[in-house]
């Protein structure tokens, strides 16, 4: 896979190891960072990092716990 910073669907499912359904289920949901380009969709590799680890059990990522990671009160 090497280091690109932008993986296709494909990429992604095999770097988090799901599905290619359940993760494309996912960006069309919002659940994952995702960008859409043409009918595309491309993933930014250090976003679903960061959004990977806020995923931990016990993460709190809240900004309403202090956390000020620029994104507003977005829930």
């Amino acid at each position: 896979m090497g280091t690109d910073r932008w993986l296709t669907l494909d990429e992604l499912a095999e770097y988090l190891k799901l599905s290619h359904s359940k993760l494309y289920r996912m960006a069309q949901g919002g659940e994952v960072p995702a960008s859409k380009v043409a009918s595309q969709w491309r993933f930014d590799r250090l976003e679903v990092d960061r959004w990977m680890k806020s995923q931990r059990p016990g993460a709190d990522d809240s900004p309403s716990k202090g956390c000020d990671d620029g994104k507003g009160g977005e829930d």
